[in-house]
Parts: structure tokens; C-alpha cells; sequence
């Protein structure tokens, strides 16, 4: 959809051994992955993991957004890049649709876990009215929170918090619930080429940023029938 063009692109990263802030530590031989965490793929691109649970299948997956990378991509954990390769991403549409992407993780190297930092995923909600405060949490960013404007269409909700590049794919929430996966940040609105980035996570003069209300790619991910149909959080 066009508003895809119009979010942040994904950062290339420079320094690949920054940690994740708030990251947990992983016991020895598997690394913490949960909502929030950041995730590096092969096309040195980074974004930000939205959750992480099971399928019906019973598989380790997670989700993130589909313009970070494209299939048979795989991805290591920014706060354990010496551990390696950790998974791969099952399905993604490229940016090109609701802007997903599933990813299948390797338990053997992945201790999936329900908090990271300051977010917390302890199941799904539906998606927030206009009004109504929801906050995210990135790699870039870090956590933050905002009121949310209204909805372009059923697929893209716009709110007042802070997006930059990296925190494409960061979980929505509303308490301890998932509502939404963070796409990026809406620019040239109105036509007149207004972008003001955000300087901060707590400064509130910024354009807005957008997402898509979980249900509606939970929905998607169910439609495909293959990895991450069904899935739920730890």
C-alpha cells in the first residue's frame, strides 16, 4: 500500500556488536529472544522482534515486519552475534502487502521469553480505539508511548509514538498486551513533505508513527497455512 514508501527505511548496520538496551542475557548455549529484542538478518539490515511464541505445529516462531528482509533470510540476535545464526525467516511479503514477515527460530539456540526490558507480552488484545495510549519498544528507540489518531484503513493505525529506523517490527501494547506490530513512520503528510523524526522516545513533537493492529496480520499469517499459522506468545 503506499503508505508502505513512506516508512523509515531499516539502518544498515555499522557496529554490529552493540547490545540490545534492556536486552536480557542468555544462559549459556541460547540466547533471550522476546518482544522488543533486536534481530540482525544476513542482508545487514536490523529490526525489532514483535513477539515470539509457538504455532499450531508447535514450532518456535516470532514476527517482525515484512520489509526487513525476504525469505530464506536468516537472523542472529543483535545482544548475542557471537552465537550466530539462530533462525530464518519462513515468509515474508516484502513490504509489499501488510508489510510481515514470520520467522522460525531454532530452540536448541533460542530461550523465548515473555519480557524484555520494559515490555511485556502476556497474550493478544484487539486493536486500540482512537484515544486510547499504546506504547512500543524497539532496538533503536527504546520504549515509548503514545496516543493513538485514528486508522488510515483497517490495516494502519496512526499514533504518537517514536519510530526510527531499526524499530520497524517492535511490538504494540496496551498493558501487557500485543496489539500491534510497528511498521515505521509517516511522512509528506498532506502533501506539503512534512517530517519532523522524533529527537527522543519522551518528546512528543514528532511525526506520527503507524501500525498494524495484530489481529489483522495474525489474521494474514493464518491465511497462508504454513509456519506461524496459529501462533501465540510465550
Amino acid at each position: 500500500m503506499k503508505f508502505r514508501g513512506m516508512a523509515a527505511a531499516i539502518a544498515v548496520i555499522a557496529g554490529v556488536g552493540a547490545a540490545v538496551a534492556g536486552a536480557a542475557q542468555a544462559a549459556p548455549g541460547k540466547v533471550v529472544l522476546g518482544g522488543s529484542s533486536g534481530i540482525i538478518f544476513d542482508n545487514n539490515s536490523a529490526c525489532s522482534l514483535t513477539a515470539i511464541g509457538y504455532d499450531n505445529a508447535g514450532r518456535l516462531v516470532g514476527l517482525t515486519a515484512g520489509h526487513c528482509a525476504p525469505a530464506g533470510a536468516r537472523l542472529a540476535s543483535e545482544s548475542a552475534l557471537d552465537a550466530g545464526a539462530v533462525g530464518v525467516v519462513a515468509y515474508s511479503d516484502n513490504g509489499e502487502g501488510l508489510d510481515f514477515a514470520v520467522l522460525q527460530f531454532d530452540p536448541a539456540k533460542v530461550n523465548p521469553v515473555r519480557s524484555v526490558g520494559a515490555t511485556t507480552i502476556n497474550g493478544i488484545g484487539g486493536a486500540p480505539a482512537p484515544g486510547t495510549t499504546v506504547c512500543s519498544n524497539g532496538r533503536t528507540s527504546g520504549p515509548g508511548c503514545g496516543v493513538v489518531w485514528g486508522n488510515l484503513d483497517e490495516s494502519v493505525t496512526v499514533n504518537q509514538a517514536c519510530s526510527k529506523p531499526g524499530d520497524s517490527g517492535g511490538p504494540v501494547t496496551v498493558g501487557d498486551r500485543l496489539v500491534g506490530m510497528n511498521q515505521g513512520r509517516l511522512t509528506g503528510l498532506a502533501g506539503i513533505g512534512f517530517d519532523l523524526p522524533c529527537a527522543t522516545a519522551a518528546n512528543p513533537i514528532h511525526s506520527p508513527a503507524f501500525f498494524a493492529p495484530i489481529d489483522v496480520i495474525l489474521a494474514a499469517v493464518n491465511a497462508t497455512g504454513g509456519v506461524g499459522s496459529g501462533f501465540r506468545p510465550v
